[in-house]
């Protein structure tokens, strides 16, 4: 099986590295394809950063205005291959086929969002700030900066940063998952086809090293980063101590709360959506439920009810609500955080381990799983499992679950369901997390705002998307004039 080249200096090429891991689709174990992994990938990431580099000096030149051009062709060639995409995200990631065309629609609004950049970028000027000086700053571009992506959204992500960074007058490196790369490689296809200098954008391919190659590379200038928090806080450490700008995005442990006025049904669909969407694998995941005032367990009962009805399997299959998790690996460690749960004193209120799907008897499923009454003080209330698993918990007042939720080391997201303007507004107010949700099971930020997160969700100070990302990927330079009359030439 071939395997797959990188994009480098405006073509694709071979690694240096001829060690390989698999690409594996997770509902069956199909290999997909073969991704170079090794030390050598070093190699490939300083003959990506040498291109960029030469790239920058035409690029950053070029006026703002032609430089977003080549994003309009972008948009609508991603637009033009939706379904495509969508079926590579399938077929790699394992989500559904729904879930991955709304998952390219976000990537193509960042893009659209990017467009705007010559507005975005103006700045200030006064005239006149001392007799006869004006004063005024400008936003120049950072230099060659680089991405390193996550499994759980190939075909999103990237485009938190991308566009803007090329928009804003860099060259960008992006090092994708190991685990999906093909669809990147896609949308790689595509970006050869728009009118760039060779070089501006590259594709590496690599792990650990890869990625270490690029936050040491003294010419790299900014590191975007989604996944874990140790990784995202080992990126940011490393990439900061070499002087390099980092915006890291780290994990998460989503609490959400339901007060006993919220709209029953629509809250339990909404939430049993959030929980095991993308078979629970995104980072605005719900998954610490705390049901307020619930008496007679009538918003657990719906809870259960609806993730009951959730249907697992091959994501590209008709009426297929929820994928595999992306390996095997990652399934033994999410069935035994269930029993860890359990073994804490929890209930286990929906068992959704040992799943047997028929004709995809190798696939990484797990089926919708409920821990009812986890220990407040255990192992699992605190630990981000990343699979479809909901922590169910029940309190009396939402001043103790806005406590409870304060007391989260992550600080993703929060949600509130309520009809009541005085609960929401207290609990926006008060809660601890950098994305709120009122009526809301996942509170992504359009392409727009940024993509907030708080504590030990994200290190650093700028954010993906709209203006945080403008400002990320500019410096700026405050520029002070005179000009005297007496210089003046007379004529």
């Amino acid at each position: 099986m071939e395997v797959l080249k990188n994009y480098i200096n405006g073509s694709w090429v071979d690694s240096r590295e001829t060690a390989t891991v698999d690409v594996l689709n997770p509902a069956n174990q199909e290999v997909l394809g073969k991704v170079p992994y090794g030390k050598n990938t070093a190699a490939d990431v300083e003959s990506a950063v040498e291109s960029a580099a030469k790239a920058l000096d035409e690029w950053r030149n070029v006026p703002v205005m032609r430089r977003v051009q080549p994003l309009y062709k972008l948009k609508q060639l991603l637009e033009d291959h939706v379904d495509e995409l969508g079926r590579l995200i399938t077929l790699e990631c394992g989500k559904s086929f729904a879930e991955s065309k709304a998952e390219i629609q976000r990537g193509i609004e960042n893009v659209e969002t990017a467009c705007a950049t010559p507005m975005l970028m103006q700045s200030e000027f006064s005239e006149n700030v001392a007799s006869g000086i004006d004063e005024f700053m400008i936003r120049q571009p950072v230099g060659v900066c680089a991405c390193v992506s996550p499994f759980n959204f190939p075909g999103m992500i990237p485009f938190w940063f991308l566009p803007y960074a090329i928009a804003c007058g860099n060259s960008f490196i992006l090092k994708p998952s190991e685990k999906v790369p093909l669809t990147m490689m896609k949308v790689f296809e595509l970006i050869d086809q728009l009118d760039l200098p060779k070089g501006l954008v590259n594709l590496v391919h690599g792990g650990k090293d890869s990625v270490d190659a690029l936050l040491d590379h003294p010419q790299v200038k900014a590191i975007s980063f989604v996944g874990s928090t140790p990784v995202a806080r080992y990126i940011y450490q490393r990439g900061t101590a070499n002087g390099k700008r980092v915006q890291a995005q780290g994990g998460a442990k989503n609490p959400v709360l339901v007060m006993p006025d919220a709209d029953l049904e629509m809250t339990a669909k909404i939430i049993a959506d959030s929980v095991y969407g993308c078979a629970g694998q995104r980072c605005l995941a719900a998954s610490n439920i705390i049901t307020i005032g619930d008496k007679k367990g009538t918003i657990t009962e719906a809870l259960l009810e609806a993730a009951k009805g959730k249907t697992t399997g091959f994501g590209l299959d008709e009426g297929i609500e929820m994928g595999p998790v992306i390996t095997p690996e990652s399934k033994r460690r999410i069935e035994s955080l269930i029993a860890k749960g359990v073994s804490e004193g929890a209930n286990l209120l929906l068992d959704g381990r040992n799943a047997t799907i028929s004709g995809y008897e190798k696939g990484n499923f797990i089926k919708p799983t409920i821990l009812e009454n986890v220990a407040l003080e255990g192992e699992i209330i605190k630990t981000e499992i990343f699979g479809p698993v909901m922590s169910l918990i029940h309190m009396a007042a939402i001043d103790e679950a806005i406590d409870f939720v304060n007391r989260n080391n992550f600080g993703n997201m929060a949600c509130l369901f309520t009809t009541s303007g005085l609960n929401a507004r207290t609990f926006r107010n008060r809660a601890n997390a950098g994305n709120i949700g009122i009526n809301i099971g996942v509170a992504a930020p359009m392409a727009q705002f940024p993509f907030s997160g708080w504590n030990d969700s994200f290190f650093g100070d700028l954010h993906g998307q709209g203006r945080h990302a403008i400002e990320f990927f500019t410096q700026t330079k405050v520029v002070i004039e005179r000009w005297p009359q007496e210089w003046t030439r007379k004529f």
